[in-house]
């Protein structure tokens, strides 16, 4: 074991810019990928929750992408969009979007009906009570639901290195490859740690937007996004 976390050391003093732009790569593959599941999902999901309807069924449409192993997805996209980092953004894409989608549909829904009643007796029309009392009030869990595909993104984007492609991956394909255990444990631990500091970071991102009086509001709405989803809206990475 020493000897191993010796030469693990000395690996990464030796890459040490590989490592950094292997990093670079894997954060931006999984920023691409979230921003994308985040623009089909959000505006898709606060219709839905606004107007109450199909809203079942398109939960249970991106939780298709939940279902299917993420390297099927790529293995799916590869005679489509070929041997590049846009299969595994397609893969990565159909994984973020159900926790986004089912988070903030349910958040919407679960805001209170007598404060939008309020809302329209003051006279506010369907985009103003969206805007200025919903999405407000939607907030944290949305942002529970974002934090939740990041992570799963950020862990899956190392098979990006499966087909060629950038990122942590690399290390552990390239270590296996050659049987180099100082690669392999360097890229694990390395994903490892950026899937912390993202779980950590936008953890930090979903308290600071939470009111101090809505912890229970959205204790209630995570409650429903967990039985919207089977397995609740934190489901692992495939």
């Amino acid at each position: 074991m020493s000897g191993l976390l010796g030469d693990t050391a000395t690996f990464v003093g030796d890459n040490a810019g590989l490592l950094l732009q292997r990093i670079g790569e894997h954060v931006q593959l999984s920023v691409v990928a979230l921003v994308i599941a985040m623009l089909v999902a959000l505006p898709t999901a606060l219709v839905l929750g606004h107007t109450g309807r199909g809203g079942f069924l398109a939960i249970n449409a991106a939780n298709i992408g939940r279902a299917l192993p993420s390297l099927a997805l790529i293995a799916i996209a590869l005679p489509f969009l070929g041997l590049n980092d846009r299969s595994t953004i397609f893969a990565l894409v159909l994984l973020g979007i159900p926790p986004i989608l089912t988070n903030t549909y349910v958040a919407v829904r679960e805001v209170d009906r007598d404060v939008i009643e309020a809302a329209r007796g003051m006279g506010m029309n369907a985009g103003e009570i969206l805007r200025g009392v919903e999405l407000p009030l939607a907030a944290p869990v949305m942002m529970s639901g974002i934090r939740t595909a990041a992570v799963q993104i950020v862990a899956t984007a190392t098979l990006a290195a499966v087909i060629a492609g950038g990122g942590l991956g690399r290390f552990i394909v390239d270590g296996f490859a050659t049987g180099n255990n100082a690669s392999v444990v360097t890229g694990a631990v390395a994903v490892a740690l950026l899937t912390i500091l993202t779980e950590l970071g936008l953890g930090a991102v979903e308290r600071a937007v939470t009111p101090r009086g809505s912890i229970r509001t959205d204790a209630r709405a995570a409650r429903g996004a967990r039985r919207a989803v089977p397995g609740g809206a934190k489901g692992g990475a495939q």
